[in-house]
């Protein structure tokens, strides 16, 4: 397992720095276009439950109209949620408001593949998880991960808790690298679970 993990993050290093000096002008064009769509800052940054439930800055490119969380519906969102930004939706639709999180697998806070992040308070306070739901907290949190190319929003967050915990009970890097291609495929060919069928939490 020591090994594993030591591959495991020089892999995230390795990835996340490439990533962000490679895709530095899509980095560029995106925040530019970001900025004459909306008012507002180019990055979303929201705090997010990580490893072992300590409180993180998890960061991804603004759909939303600035201010968001605290207008309408609060954390939550529908397809057709006013809030989000024409430019917005389609950075939702590609998936490429979650780019800036490679930043944070830079800075150690995040690992390519993990259960994702959420937020302090949604769905449950950090003591609110049984003891087996916090083994998802003995991972770090990923950009993608075992419920997201499952179901992703199509899933309730009691089902999704529950395959993160598979995924940290059985994670190897042959699983690893079956979600990072399993993620490819979904962002490229499959959108329709971006949104649950009611809502989704933002970020």
């Amino acid at each position: 397992m020591k090994v594993y993990l030591y591959i495991k993050r020089l892999f995230d290093v390795i990835i996340s720095l490439l990533g962000l000096i490679v895709l530095s002008p899509l980095f560029l064009i995106v925040s530019l276009l970001i900025k004459l769509d909306s008012k507002g800052p180019v990055f979303f940054e929201q705090e997010r439950l990580g490893y072992n439930g300590e409180v993180f800055t998890m960061y991804k490119f603004r759909t939303m109209v600035d201010g968001a969380p605290n207008m309408g519906s609060g954390l939550f969102t529908n397809e057709m949620d006013p809030r989000i930004t024409k430019l917005g939706r389609l950075l939702r639709k590609t998936s490429l408001d979650e780019l800036p999180q490679l930043i944070n697998v830079l800075w150690g806070d995040m690992s390519l593949v993990g259960p994702r992040p959420p937020v302090p308070c949604h769905p449950y306070r950090y003591e609110d998880y049984s003891d087996e739901q916090k083994l998802r907290f003995t991972v770090l949190p990923g950009i993608t991960g075992y419920a997201q190319v499952k179901g992703r929003n199509k899933i309730d967050w009691d089902q999704r808790i529950q395959l993160d915990v598979q995924y940290v009970e059985n994670q190897s890097l042959l699983l690893d690298l079956k979600i990072i291609a399993n993620t490819v495929c979904n962002v490229l060919f499959k959108k329709d679970d971006i949104y649950s069928e009611s809502r989704k939490e933002e970020g």
